[in-house]
């Protein structure tokens, strides 16, 4: 069931929710209708399961927050892989959970957690390493590490969106680096 869940991630991370039709999900899947109902029970918990798996699946990106010997050099760490991974063709584009949160109305209260939670998560893994920065030295005493991660966690996401539209990888780059200067 992994790779028949991994496929559906793939294809719903591509197209989204709602241009995904269940016969797509089938054929990618390799599995018959009954199949998908009895595991799944509908669509939308697919999609779920599907957002879940890719958060199992992809590279644990926080990882690198937490083993930072700086923020500047954990920072630039991690935004250079963010960036790579948001830009990899062969990959649908973005990131999958940033495609849900821009693109789903839903009123599902575990998918809207879900995305919820993963945005909060990383929010909380820039401050904790920005906080180790100040009782560090490294940044100042009286910069709103609150912010800051706030920001960090926007950079983040507005990578992820312009992947999708913007082809010059660089450019995000340079955004980062000047971001990552100023702290």
């Amino acid at each position: 069931m992994y790779q028949a869940l991994h496929q559906a991630m793939l294809l719903f991370w591509k197209k989204g929710y709602e241009a995904t039709s269940i016969p797509e999900l089938l054929q990618v899947m390799g599995i018959s209708r009954s199949s998908l109902y009895d595991t799944f029970s509908d669509k939308q918990a697919l999609y779920i399961a599907a957002l879940e798996h890719y958060k199992k699946v992809s590279f644990n990106k926080r990882a690198i927050l937490e083993r930072a010997s700086s923020v500047r050099a954990g920072l630039r760490q991690y935004f250079e892989h963010h960036i790579a991974s948001a830009y990899d063709t062969s990959l649908p584009g973005g990131c999958f959970v940033t495609n849900a949160a821009t693109t789903l109305e839903s009123p599902d209260e575990k998918l809207n957690e879900l995305i919820k939670t993963s945005f909060s998560n990383l929010e909380q893994a820039f401050y904790k390493l920005l906080e180790k920065g100040q009782q560090s030295g490294e940044i100042d005493k009286t910069t709103d590490i609150k912010a800051l991660s706030y920001l960090l966690l926007n950079l983040h996401q507005s990578v992820n969106v312009m992947a999708k539209v913007e082809p010059d990888q660089q450019r995000a780059k340079d955004m980062i680096r000047i971001v990552i200067e100023g702290i």
